[in-house]
């Protein structure tokens, strides 16, 4: 897969050249207020996590533990929880990582970025396994819907962002009291989790849900989500051409 990226024209970078058994995973703890929702994840409560979970108050705050399966870090090494995941997770973590730690992308806001390895993970992925195990592959088959999916999810959760934000702004400005807020939130939620829940098929890369139905799980997605859907546009655009669309993301991302 690194070898193959580059042809589609992604710089090459020293993640994941090495296994290391250090650590399973990445353990982060992210939080944030009942009534707060933070635009992205660089704006989230950060602590660290253990395998075990993190030690944060969730009477008190929302809480997201992620096991970061892969950190782009330029070297990051190869940790146990991608190595035993699923192929496909691990073909579309690997470009979407080294999108990262390409020259343009220090500085661009998190949404352009995330956004932006997110489709060109999908697209990179796609393109490998077609030209690894053939276009009758279920590798392939799998793969080449992820993007889509990937869509549906972001225009979801978009979607109900705007309607977290609203309700909390209308709190703020005292339109609505924190004891109703509370409970239109957890009827928000709950609408959320039916609405991605049918979401078919199953994507076979990522959760088609967020994975902590609270403000810290959806302001961690939204981050990934925000732009998506425009840069998904634009790879349409492009003829859905997959190194033409690296390519103009990549200036995209020098210009963000």
């Amino acid at each position: 897969m690194k070898a193959f990226e580059q042809t589609l024209g992604v710089q090459a970078t020293r993640n994941f050249l090495q296994y290391s058994d250090r650590r399973r995973a990445v353990y982060r703890c992210y939080f944030t207020g009942k009534l707060e929702l933070p635009d992205s994840y660089r704006e989230l409560h950060l602590a660290q996590g253990t395998e075990t979970g993190c030690s944060v108050d969730e009477e008190q705050y929302d809480v997201f533990f992620y096991p970061a399966d892969a950190v782009a870090t330029g070297a990051s090494p190869l940790m146990p929880a991608l190595a035993e995941a699923p192929l496909e997770r691990v073909l579309v973590v690997v470009p979407h990582e080294d999108f990262h730690n390409q020259a343009e992308a220090r500085g661009s806001s998190a949404e352009t970025a995330e956004a932006a390895a997110t489709l060109i993970g999908f697209l990179t992925a796609s393109e490998f396994a077609k030209d690894k195990y053939g276009e009758d592959s279920q590798t392939f088959q799998r793969l080449n819907r992820e993007a889509g999916l990937f869509l549906q999810k972001a225009t979801l959760v978009n979607r109900y962002r705007d309607m977290a934000a609203g309700l909390y702004a209308s709190v703020r400005s005292r339109a609505t009291t924190r004891q109703t807020a509370l409970v239109k939130k957890r009827e928000l939620f709950a609408s959320l989790q039916q609405e991605c829940s049918a979401i078919v098929p199953d994507p076979v890369s990522f959760n088609k849900c967020p994975a902590a139905l609270n403000n810290a799980g959806l302001a961690f997605d939204s981050t990934y989500t925000r732009e998506y859907p425009a840069l998904f546009d634009r790879y349409h655009r492009l003829g859905e051409d997959t190194k033409a669309t690296i390519q103009s993301l990549r200036r995209l991302l020098a210009l963000s």
